[in-house]
């Protein structure tokens, strides 16, 4: 998979921008403030509906516009598919190959990427939050059900924090209906949970051997699941629901006094065990760093293994991040194989074939030009 073309309209700085692409490594170059960041951003918004920098959909349009639009023609397969998104004030609309999508769930995932810039060495040591977007977002892009029952649970959840918050303040007092809240609620945490539990088996099953090749042996990586509630991998759906269904029965009255939903997947955490330790707390930073690499690596991997396609790969200003060994080692694993984006100031440095024989592009300003 590849995206052999790429248009944008009003995005961010880019007032306009009409660029085609290798089916290799593609380096952008310029210095910091010029419009890097923003390409990377546009090709992962145009895979994922959303993204990775901001949550507000609005400051992806540039200064006094009314819309965005961005626009990419993706190779896969023996087919070229065009995309197509536009982000107003009002929402977003997304076309594929021409025809409007009804629902986002239902476009993302024509495209895969996986992205890997300098906030995502916080994976390891970052909050929690960082590590539940990091597995939604990855599930998401495999599994549309997924997207569709994550985007139902979260619809739940904010209903169930508003009534919890009028019980608090005692503007209700039924509480027959936060049992039935309730019920809906543990209807979908439960297939999160259990689609966490699967993805991450597989996760575990691609990094570990990564993680043994960049620490050339003499480590092992181990994932790990955390859920907020006392459920496990073995258990199945229905034991699940029992599980959930008994903490919150326990929790009710401290949630009312509280006002606001305890536990869930959206209070579930990852840890990423090294050697018999956690990284988050006794990892020194090159451990730190290691781990980061080796799940975005084995990403790369799995993705391939569910759809039979690579993804894309976008490299947003983190070789600079990482030293001599780990840059050959990202460099060496996508070689030939991946289409991959490369963001930097300067490729001074770094000594590597891929890089040597990669097309390069100049970004000043909000306007960008492959250097022949």
């Amino acid at each position: 998979m590849y995206i052999e073309s790429l248009k944008v309209k009003n995005y961010r700085n880019y007032e306009k921008l009409e660029v085609s692409f290798e089916n290799k490594v593609n380096v952008i170059l310029g210095e910091n403030a010029q419009g890097k960041t923003n390409i990377m951003e546009s090709i992962y918004v145009l895979a994922m509906a959303k993204s990775h920098r901001t949550s507000n959909d609005k400051e992806l349009i540039r200064w006094d516009e009314e819309y965005a639009k961005i626009e990419g023609r993706i190779h896969k397969r023996n087919s070229t598919i065009p995309l197509e998104l536009v982000i107003s004030k009002k929402g977003k609309k997304a076309k594929s190959n021409h025809i409007e999508q009804q629902r986002l769930s239902q476009y993302v995932g024509n495209m895969n990427v996986v992205m890997f810039a300098p906030e995502d060495l916080n994976l390891v040591k970052g909050s929690p939050q960082v590590r539940r977007r990091f597995i939604d977002m990855e599930i998401g892009q495999v599994s549309a059900l997924y997207l569709h029952d994550y985007s139902q649970f979260q619809k739940i959840l904010q209903q169930r924090n508003h009534y919890l918050k009028l019980l608090q303040i005692k503007k209700q007092t039924d509480l027959a209906m936060l049992d039935v809240l309730t019920e809906q609620f543990i209807q979908y945490a439960v297939k999160i949970i259990e689609k966490r539990f699967q993805f991450l088996t597989l996760l575990q099953k691609w990094a570990e051997p990564i993680h043994d090749g960049i620490s050339r042996g003499l480590e092992t990586l181990k994932i790990q699941y955390k859920p907020s509630v006392d459920v496990s991998e073995s258990m199945d759906l229905s034991t699940m629901i029992d599980k959930y269904t008994e903490k919150f029965i326990k929790i009710k009255q401290r949630e009312i006094d509280r006002g606001v939903t305890l536990f869930g997947p959206h209070r579930d955490d990852l840890a990423f065990i090294v050697n018999g330790r956690d990284v988050q707390t006794f990892g020194s930073q090159g451990q730190q760093r290691t781990t980061a690499l080796s799940l975005k690596l084995a990403e790369i991997e799995l993705i391939h293994a569910e759809i039979g396609e690579y993804p894309i790969l976008l490299l947003d200003d983190v070789l600079s991040e990482l030293d001599d060994y780990r840059q050959s080692h990202l460099l060496n694993t996508i070689q030939g194989k991946v289409q991959t984006f490369v963001t930097t100031t300067s490729i001074e440095g770094i000594d590597h074939a891929t890089l040597r024989a990669a097309a390069t592009f100049h970004v000043i300003q909000g306007d960008m030009k492959q250097v022949k």
